[in-house]
């Protein structure tokens, strides 16, 4: 009887509320990556010269130009009008003049581009908390991530250079008149982690969510990005992860939707003969060619999951492929992407919408894979229709933590790094 009881009580405090999105009106939902501003593959060919590193994605974050790329971001999201949008790579980068002085926030891309939209979205977020994973980060590290900057740093710090690093994450925009039908926010890491450098540096993804009342049904909403970095003869962490995603919402009744940037696509782990230059996972004793074992699509298709399209085979849809700094296709993929049957340059398809528990899929379409170019991903676009009978809100996603590190540690790994740098200017100079 006590059971009956706190059910119903419980039914009563959460019951979803009306009125945001009519019961016969589409959801609209978008995914779109805001691209971190440089190539980071590149800068981890550098290491361990750090400061090298960071001085060649400082001068690619400048020539990319954030403030020019947000008033193309939000003209398609105006265009587009939808109610929900997953951000990925929704990054901070920040500086420090002195080795003692407190971090200052350089960009935020999640922050201008809700400037550039005038107040019409917000970060979902309920009783304080934000759905705004931080993911994994390169911290501001005296003397090895000094990069020179003139004219930014003179009139922030009175001098020519500063140590400068980046965060990079996961958020969901909703609109503002949705405020008020959220429900619940939450984000979570995965346990699966990219190691460049074991300790000292590890690569974190994870996902943020909320549950808000559309069409008078809760609904769950993810946005996420999983690993693009992969080893020969491994299993990527983009499957880990995925694997890891569906486990964390088996037990959720309530619709979803999830949003991101899966670095996965339907071919992957390709067939070694195949083209690949996108260089995604290839064929392997552990990754047999067409196996789930291996492709965090597949691991979301055997789950239940529809892609809500428009179809990841065709080359046409595919979201993948603009160089570094945003002037166009990519050189080196171009004639191969137009062998394949995509004009625009784009040789994968990395980006989806997947739902699940009752969601129509009404119309989807790709944006972006024309100039200009906002972004070095082409987005996702869908109306959905939630079909699902009854609402009622499903317990909250556990939310795993990352190992944290603590302050001596910290300074044990900051020594490791400057011994090594000095090793290799040593070497150098030989």
């Amino acid at each position: 009887m006590r059971k009956v009881f706190l059910l119903l009580i419980t039914g009563i405090l959460f019951a979803p509320t009306y009125g945001a999105i009519a019961d016969d009106a589409p959801i609209k939902v978008m995914s779109r990556n805001l691209y971190l501003g440089a190539d980071v593959g590149v800068a981890l060919e550098k290491i361990p010269n750090l400061p090298a590193a960071a001085q060649f994605m400082w001068e690619q974050v400048r020539a990319t130009d954030f403030s020019l790329r947000k008033v193309i971001l939000a003209d398609q999201i105006r265009n587009e009008s939808p109610d929900v949008i997953g951000i990925q790579e929704a990054t901070i980068w920040y500086c420090k003049a002195k080795p003692w002085s407190k971090k200052t926030e350089i960009f935020n891309f999640t922050k201008e581009l809700l400037e550039e939209l005038g107040g019409d979205y917000i970060i979902a977020s309920m009783n304080g908390k934000e759905a705004n994973n931080p993911g994994y980060s390169i911290g501001p590290i005296p003397f090895l991530t000094k990069v020179n900057d003139p004219k930014t740093f003179q009139p922030l710090f009175g001098q020519d250079s500063a140590a400068c690093g980046f965060q990079i994450g996961d958020a969901l925009l909703v609109k503002k008149d949705l405020r008020q039908y959220i429900n619940q926010v939450g984000i979570s890491e995965y346990k699966s982690v990219y190691k460049v450098v074991p300790t000292l540096m590890e690569i974190y993804r994870g996902y943020a969510w909320a549950d808000i009342t559309v069409q008078g049904r809760n609904v769950r909403f993810i946005t996420t990005h999983l690993e693009s970095l992969w080893d020969e003869n491994k299993i990527p962490k983009a499957a880990e992860q995925a694997r890891q995603l569906v486990d964390d919402v088996k037990n959720t009744k309530s619709p979803i939707v999830i949003i991101g940037d899966f670095n996965s696509d339907p071919r992957d782990p390709r067939v070694k003969a195949s083209p690949n230059p996108g260089e995604q996972p290839t064929e392997s004793e552990k990754c047999p060619a067409g196996s789930s074992i291996c492709s965090a699509y597949k691991v979301m298709r055997e789950a239940g999951f529809q892609d809500v399209g428009p179809d990841s085979s065709e080359p046409t849809t595919f979201t993948w492929g603009m160089n570094a700094l945003l002037t166009g296709p990519d050189s080196a993929r171009e004639s191969a992407a137009i062998k394949m049957g995509n004009d625009f340059g784009f040789t994968d398809r990395l980006d989806y919408i997947f739902v699940k528990n009752g969601v129509q899929v009404e119309t989807s379409k790709i944006i972006g894979q024309q100039p200009p170019y906002g972004t070095d991903h082409a987005g996702v676009v869908t109306s959905l229709k939630i079909t699902a009978d009854g609402s009622f809100i499903s317990p909250a996603l556990e939310e795993h933590n990352r190992f944290p590190i603590t302050f001596w540690k910290g300074v044990g790994l900051l020594a490791l790094a400057l011994v090594t740098w000095r090793i290799v200017r040593r070497i150098r100079r030989r």
